[in-house]
């Protein structure tokens, strides 16, 4: 047993390591041109902030692990040589609430502050905004953990008195313990009557309730941007094989094509000098953020026109093998794509069939991680943490889709040697602060595979407690929205996922 604590724990430290190393690499390769050899601090919070996030998914995982470390234990306090997994959870998601309210939003603050300020007065800007942000947050903070900081368990109360050990023991269902010398009481939890439940009443650490908290305003985002992504994330591949281009088109077609592009990019880098003036002159209202999002939009969609474009008439000296290219990528996207959405189907079927039916219909994806460990230690263990990374994924998907549909959500596209600081900042702040949902939302799904560990300590019985917020994990609040969301976007794409997006007409600012 000491051996397998051992083995743990390097596993932990290696795997740590290699997360810090991908992300490194993701970052070096994401990145902006205008970025390069400039911005090291937000670069620093890039890499931090998708570490910290990794890492968190990997926990539940190693939280697993670390439990069947002790199953030869008698009780898990009689194995000393386990990871802290409790410790180790609250120190993660507090660096977590730390990076998404007060660090990121400094580092975004810092990147996108007017270039022509010295450096100290962009650090003071960002620290006025931040410092204001901290001193909000600090006195909500306090003002709930001081009125409603309390956890309110439902116990029963039973209770039993002794007696001589008997020679025979004549306990049943029905004399299941002893009162008075008699073989009968109230101390079993079935057979008690609803008199006897009781509610325990105590605070709740404040580390925990930081957590809690954090893990509602995740759950929000994470139920609204997962439930649709859980459905465009494989939809959205599969569609887009559908509309790919069917062969290559002519030279008069390319440069008809690419003369419409040309006229809309005139009139978008028009539309972003007004702006950019307007900005100097101080007129940075309602309508001047509307128009400024419009812009961003539509540059984003004359991209995509773009590629599409050069998918359709290749040139060069390559053009036939980058013909066969775009087709293979194509076929590599329905491929990707079925595969999504048996996971997707999956997902939403374990969560009707586990959470929503009271009693579970069955175990379902909990016993395939269980006899998949009985194949192989870690293959249950795998298929577990990429689950978890899905709803990540789903839920970036799901803020893109949105972002593309709705004006008040901004869009930060991910793109290979073209993301800006400012995106990446953004995402790795939903990142983090939605990781901290899909944990909690996973202790849930997974609850029988991941029982007794920490994890389900903290998310189960304590934030399913905590009093003003129990009710919208008793009523399964979250999972329904998640739910509902994820259908009524197949029924979207069903609909008009397969049409091919026709081209927008003059744009133009909003008066």
């Amino acid at each position: 047993m000491g051996d397998f604590n051992l083995a743990l724990v390097i596993v932990a430290i290696v795997v740590t390591i290699l997360v810090f190393i991908f992300n490194l690499y993701l970052l070096i390769n994401y990145q902006h041109p205008d970025d390069k050899n400039q911005a090291y601090f937000p670069k620093f919070v890039v890499v931090l902030g998708l570490s910290v996030s990794a890492i968190s998914i990997l926990m539940l995982p190693a939280d697993v692990a670390n439990r069947q470390a002790c199953q030869h234990a008698v009780y898990n306090g009689a194995c000393n040589l386990t990871l802290p997994m409790k410790d180790l959870w609250l120190v993660v998601y507090i660096v977590d609430a730390v990076l998404v309210f007060f660090v990121i939003p400094f580092a975004m603050f810092y990147y996108e502050g007017d270039q022509d300020k010295t450096v100290g007065k962009r650090v003071k800007s960002a620290l006025l905004w931040v410092g204001t942000m901290a001193i909000v947050c600090g006195l909500v903070l306090g003002i709930l953990y001081g009125v409603i900081g309390k956890v309110d368990f439902t116990v029963r109360h039973l209770s039993s008195s002794t007696m001589a050990f008997p020679n025979t023991f004549q306990f049943s269902s029905g004399q299941p313990c002893v009162v008075n010398g008699r073989a009968n009481g109230n101390c079993s939890a079935y057979d008690a009557s609803p008199s006897s439940e009781t509610t325990w009443t105590q605070r709740s650490t404040f580390p925990e309730y930081i957590v809690a908290l954090t893990t509602i305003v995740g759950s929000v985002l994470f139920a609204i941007f997962g439930g649709v992504g859980i459905a465009c994330l494989p939809l959205s591949l599969i569609f887009a094989f559908i509309r790919r281009p069917k062969a290559v088109i002519t030279r008069s077609q390319y440069i008809k094509e690419a003369t419409e592009l040309g006229k809309k990019a005139r009139e978008l880098k028009k539309a972003a000098d007004a702006l950019h003036q307007e900005e100097r002159s101080g007129s940075k209202g309602r309508k001047w953020r509307k128009n400024m999002k419009a812009v961003e939009k539509e540059l984003l969609l004359l991209e995509e026109d773009v590629n599409a474009l050069e998918e359709m008439y290749p040139q060069g000296e390559k053009a036939e093998t980058t013909w066969a290219m775009t087709v293979l990528g194509y076929l590599v996207k329905l491929i990707l794509g079925v595969f999504g959405l048996i996971v997707s189907i999956a997902w939403v079927a374990h969560i009707v069939i586990y959470l929503l039916i009271d009693p579970p219909l069955s175990p379902f994806l909990n016993e395939v991680f269980i006899k998949l460990d009985d194949i192989w230690g870690l293959l249950g263990t795998a298929a577990f943490a990429f689950f978890c990374f899905y709803l990540l994924l789903a839920v970036i998907a799901g803020a893109m889709m949105l972002g593309l549909r709705l004006v008040f959500i901004t869009i930060h596209p991910m793109k290979w040697g073209a993301t800006l600081m400012n995106s990446f900042l953004f995402n790795v702040g939903l990142i983090l602060l939605c990781s901290i949902s899909v944990i909690q939302f996973c202790s849930t799904a997974f609850a029988y595979y991941a029982q007794a560990t920490a994890a389900q300590e903290i998310f189960g019985h304590t934030l399913q407690s905590l009093r003003g917020i129990k009710y919208l994990y008793k009523y399964n609040i979250f999972q329904i929205a998640f739910v509902v969301l994820a259908g009524l976007t197949f029924v979207y794409y069903a609909a008009f996922g397969w049409r091919r997006k026709k081209p927008s007409g003059r744009f133009q600012l909003s008066s």
